[in-house]
C-alpha cells in the first residue's frame, strides 16, 4: 500500500512539473470552468426567476444551488481525475501501449486510473466546493448532516469513476469509446437539478438505470437532513456493487487483450 501511495505522488508531481510547462492553458481552463457554472446558475435562474417559482420538487433555491454545487464538484473531478485516465485507454489499446502497462509491477487498473491528471481543471473543484459552502450558509445545515453527505459524496465519485471505467475498457473489443463516454457525460447534465424536478419516469431512469441521483442529489439531500433511510443505504451499496462488477470487467477484458504488437 505504500508502495502505490509512493506512485501517486510520483504521478503527481510529474503531471505538475509537465503542466506548468504551459502556464497559459490554465487561463483557458479557468474560462471553461466559469463557463460551465455560468450554464449551471442560468438554469436555476431562469427556474427560480419566476414570481410563482419558489420551489422546485420540494428543493428551495439555495437548497437546488447545493445540487449544483455537488454537479460542479463531480464535473471537476471527472476533468482532474478521471477522464485523462480514462480517455488514454483506447488509444494504449490501439497502438499496443497497454502492453507496458500490463508489463509493470503494479496492479494494472490502478496505472490506467491514476497515471495522467489534468491539474488545470482544478477550479472545477474549487468552485464546486464554493458553491457548496455558499447554499450550506443560508440552510439550516449541522456537522451530521455534513459528515453524511461527505461519506455519500465518496460513494458517488467511486460510483462516476466505475461508469467511466466501464465505457473506457470496451475499447478492449470496440475502438472508438468516445461515443458512448460523450452519451454519459450528456446524461449527467441532468445531475444540476435535484431530481424530483423532472417527470417520475426520467426520475426513476437517473436513479435506477443511470444512478445520476445518487452523485449529486443525494448527498444534497444528506445534508439539508431530507434523505431516507432506503437511499442512504443504497448509495454505499450501489457504489460496492458497481466496484466489484467493473473489477470483474476490467479483469475479462484484460484476459481477452491480444497485443496490437502482436
Amino acid at each position: 500500500m505504500r508502495r502505490y501511495w509512493r506512485l501517486l505522488r510520483i504521478f503527481t508531481g510529474a503531471t505538475l512539473s509537465a503542466q506548468l510547462e504551459y502556464r497559459a492553458n490554465f487561463v483557458g481552463a479557468v474560462l471553461a470552468s466559469l463557463g460551465e457554472v455560468g450554464v449551471a446558475l442560468l438554469g436555476l435562474a431562469v427556474v427560480f426567476g419566476q414570481p410563482e417559482v419558489s420551489t422546485v420538487g420540494g428543493w428551495s433555491f439555495r437548497e437546488a444551488l447545493l445540487v449544483t454545487g455537488f454537479f460542479m464538484l463531480t464535473e471537476g473531478v471527472i476533468s482532474v481525475l478521471i477522464q485523462p485516465n480514462m480517455s488514454k485507454i483506447a488509444e494504449a489499446v490501439r497502438t499496443g501501449t497497454m502492453d507496458f502497462t500490463l508489463l509493470k509491477p503494479i496492479d494494472a487498473q490502478f496505472g490506467v486510473s491514476t497515471r495522467n491528471l489534468n491539474l488545470l481543471r482544478l477550479p472545477d473543484l474549487l468552485i464546486g466546493l464554493g458553491l457548496l459552502v455558499y447554499a450550506a450558509s443560508g440552510l439550516n445545515v449541522t456537522p451530521g448532516g455534513v459528515l453524511g453527505a461527505a461519506a455519500l459524496y465518496l460513494s458517488a465519485t467511486v460510483i462516476v469513476y466505475c461508469i467511466w471505467l466501464a465505457l473506457s475498457t470496451t475499447a478492449f473489443w470496440f475502438v472508438k469509446t468516445q461515443n458512448a463516454s460523450e452519451l454519459f457525460s450528456g446524461l449527467f447534465g441532468a445531475g444540476r437539478f435535484p431530481v424530483t424536478a423532472f417527470p417520475v419516469p426520467v426520475r426513476a431512469f437517473l436513479t435506477f438505470v443511470v444512478p445520476i441521483a445518487f452523485i449529486t442529489t443525494v448527498p444534497a439531500q444528506a445534508m439539508t437532513g431530507g434523505l431516507s433511510l432506503g437511499l442512504a443505504l443504497a448509495s454505499p451499496l450501489v457504489a460496492a456493487a458497481a466496484f466489484a462488477l467493473t473489477r470483474l470487467f476490467w479483469k475479462k477484458a484484460v484476459a481477452s487483450y491480444t497485443s496490437a504488437s502482436s
